[in-house]
């Protein structure tokens, strides 16, 4: 086990300005509350306004909220442009947002539902604000993933990205957690030669919060006797983020789990992914991919030189 570390080790926070999304609930809403409580000046982004107004009602500090569906790209560059309006640089995006196993559905885009709003999403929106977070010294782009990652059969199924042959629910979510890792380390490896602004990735472990609405049938039956077992609750499951975010300690490329059994509960450390996600082919190919899809181009290029996208600490 490692060193205890709290929402108490988080550094002050006054002066920084911080980006959450999916920040009305679960995850998004403790990172969120954790940080203006230490002094940030926080932006909900959500796609429910009224919601992420109630949310920041019950938040102490400097909270504001900012519509994001990350659903719909034309949502998401209005929500880019409306923050470049709002703000002069951002220190901290927190890409939190994500949907978990839901039926098959597609975005407004046309993209399947998970793939669409864990990575592309995301991807879009990091391109879009990342010169607001490039001229700041110590400026953070978190990405929240998952243990699913490392699931059986999670891959990124460039032959049937958006699973139009045949969709697993399952598969497709384990697809959008390694396509977040990937982008993480992919961007990192373009933000190197820069040297103020780092990508770190951060999982939950099993924490039980609004994520799980689409359990299924066996999942339905067991949770409510598991869960008080292997789980965790919103504001531990935050704490990688939270770490990965706010610690002086943090190196770009790391990822931030859980250190109990499993990594489903604990206290939160640097920890390896899967080795696949360090595929740095694949991790290149998915990039193109999503450049192509979204049709955002970041203001960072490729280095000719391709280090290690992580310290793999065990």
């Amino acid at each position: 086990m490692s060193e205890q570390w709290t929402e108490q080790s988080i550094p002050d926070q006054h002066g920084r300005v911080a980006v959450v999304t999916g920040a009305n609930t679960g995850l998004g809403f403790e990172t969120a509350r954790a940080l203006a409580e230490h002094g940030a000046r926080v932006v909900l982004a959500v796609r429910d306004v009224e919601k992420g107004r109630a949310a920041a009602a019950r938040i102490s500090g400097d909270v504001s909220v900012q519509a994001l569906d990350l659903t719909s790209l034309e949502s998401v560059r209005d929500a880019a442009a409306e923050l470049h309006t709002k703000y002069a640089s951002i220190d901290l995006l927190i890409n939190n947002a994500g949907v978990m196993h839901p039926p098959k559905q597609t975005t407004k885009d046309g993209f399947e539902l998970q793939l669409g709003t864990n990575h592309l999403g995301h991807f879009a929106l990091t391109g879009l604000l990342l010169d607001l977070l490039l001229p700041v010294p110590g400026s953070r782009v978190v990405t929240v993933s998952s243990i699913a990652h490392r699931f059986r059969g999670a891959a990124i199924h460039f032959d049937d990205l958006q699973w139009e042959r045949s969709y697993d629910r399952n598969g497709a979510y384990g697809q959008s957690k390694l396509a977040n890792l990937l982008f993480t380390y992919e961007l990192q490896r373009r933000l190197a030669p820069v040297g103020t602004t780092v990508s770190v990735a951060s999982h939950p472990g099993l924490a039980y919060t609004e994520l799980v609405r689409n359990p299924s049938a066996v999942l339905r039956l067991i949770t409510p006797v598991l869960a008080p077992l292997v789980s965790q609750d919103a504001a531990h499951g935050a704490l990688p983020s939270l770490r990965a975010a706010t610690d002086p300690a943090v190196l770009g490329g790391q990822y931030y789990g859980p250190d109990g059994r499993g990594e489903l509960r604990g206290n939160p450390r640097v920890t390896p992914s899967s080795p696949q996600s360090y595929d740095q082919t694949l991790q290149q190919r998915l990039w193109s991919v999503s450049e192509d899809l979204t049709g955002v181009k970041f203001p960072v290029a490729h280095p000719e030189t391709r280090p290690e996208p992580a310290e793999r600490t065990k």
